[in-house]
């Protein structure tokens, strides 16, 4: 049973895989594997909704990211959401192309009749990539120095935007930014 759809920014190969590099150390220390485990890929979510259709989305997507090109992105800081999901992740510097990115994102969705919840409306929105969830409150600290060890900030590009159905993760699709071609 779907729990959801997001679309999500991913990033280049390089960044892709210092993402990857804390996912494995927090679950080789067996703090979270979660992310893992539901098939997950490092990203940013830029809209969340329980219900759409993704062949709605499909071509709008495509359209945009066509437009669009690679977004410089540099995570150099940890944080978390301390609530039932007890979530760690690295934030990106807001900067100025990322948050306008997002913004137009919803507004090209909200043009095909699609509801934008306040968590993604553009003043109320945090960029974030998960790094772990479900993390048990008695391992949050450990997690954190964990994450400390990484060499912040890291950087590197924002490639592709693409629709999964979580949860497991199941992409729908992803085009590439600046790209045309199908990926």
């Amino acid at each position: 049973m779907s729990q959801g759809f997001s679309i999500e920014l991913y990033f280049d190969p390089a960044l892709e895989n210092q993402v990857l590099k804390a996912w494995n150390v927090l679950a080789r220390r067996q703090i979270s594997t979660q992310l893992i485990e539901i098939e997950s890929r490092p990203h940013i979510t830029l809209f969340s909704s329980p219900f759409l259709d993704p062949a709605k989305l499909e071509s709008v997507i495509k359209s945009f990211a066509s437009k669009q090109e690679p977004l410089p992105i540099s995570f150099s800081s940890i944080g978390a959401f301390p609530n039932e999901n007890n979530v760690l992740f690295l934030s990106p510097a807001p900067t100025m192309t990322l948050l306008q990115f997002q913004a137009q994102v919803c507004e090209a969705i909200k043009k095909e009749g699609i509801e934008i919840g306040e968590e993604f409306k553009a003043d109320a929105w945090i960029p974030y990539c998960p790094v772990a969830q479900e993390v048990p409150k008695t391992r949050m600290a450990e997690a954190f120095c964990v994450l400390r060890e990484l060499k912040l900030p890291v950087s590197g590009y924002a490639m592709d935007i693409g629709l999964v159905e979580f949860s497991p993760v199941r992409e729908h699709f992803s085009f590439g930014l600046g790209n045309t071609i199908d990926t």
